[in-house]
């Protein structure tokens, strides 16, 4: 692993915070023994919605179901990457098909990439060369709003104000 990767801290909703999932069955992926176990205990319902993700700090995947919070999933630490992905099966092997940085409790900028590559590349899994879906977040520094940008607009959905160009959920806390 690369000697610096920016480290997400949770940037959403501090009453999710404040709450803790007990019940939440979250597996750390080690390799593709573990993530065919616990695919295989899933409600086949649930296997057709991507599953919630983080990149621990050690650089480990973990998952949930989607409807799990993201900061449940990373046990209220702070994460290299998170958001959605998504499993297919072929030839009694798991393979990634879809993932993307969609997490709006932590933020993660497009630049996240290379951790969750890492992560999938450990655990043996085979997956697409990038983010199949990139979400850019955005805060606006007029009124703090967590913005998704959308069609390279970066205007803050809340009070109009321009957002930054650059990722700006941190101060100073990367690492």
């Amino acid at each position: 692993m690369p000697p610096f990767r920016r480290r997400y801290r949770y940037v959403g909703p501090p009453d999710l915070l404040k709450r803790r999932a007990s019940d939440l069955d979250v597996v750390e992926l080690t390799s593709q023994t573990a993530i065919a176990g616990w695919l295989d205990r899933r409600d086949p319902g649930e296997l057709d919605e991507p599953f919630t993700f983080v990149v621990t700090a050690d650089g480990y995947l973990r998952l949930a179901a989607r409807r799990s919070e993201h900061v449940h999933c990373a046990g209220g630490q702070q994460v290299l990457a998170a958001g959605e992905i998504s499993f297919a099966r072929a030839d009694h092997q798991v393979r990634v098909s879809e993932v993307s940085n969609q997490s709006t409790g932590y933020c993660p900028d497009p630049d996240s990439w290379p951790a969750v590559a890492e992560a999938l590349d450990r655990a043996g899994l085979d997956r697409p060369p990038g983010f199949t879906s990139e979400v850019i977040f955005r805060r606006c520094p007029a009124c703090q709003a967590r913005n998704i940008v959308h069609d390279a607009q970066f205007l803050c959905a809340i009070c109009d104000a321009a957002l930054p160009a650059d990722w700006n959920f941190s101060d100073g806390d990367q690492g």
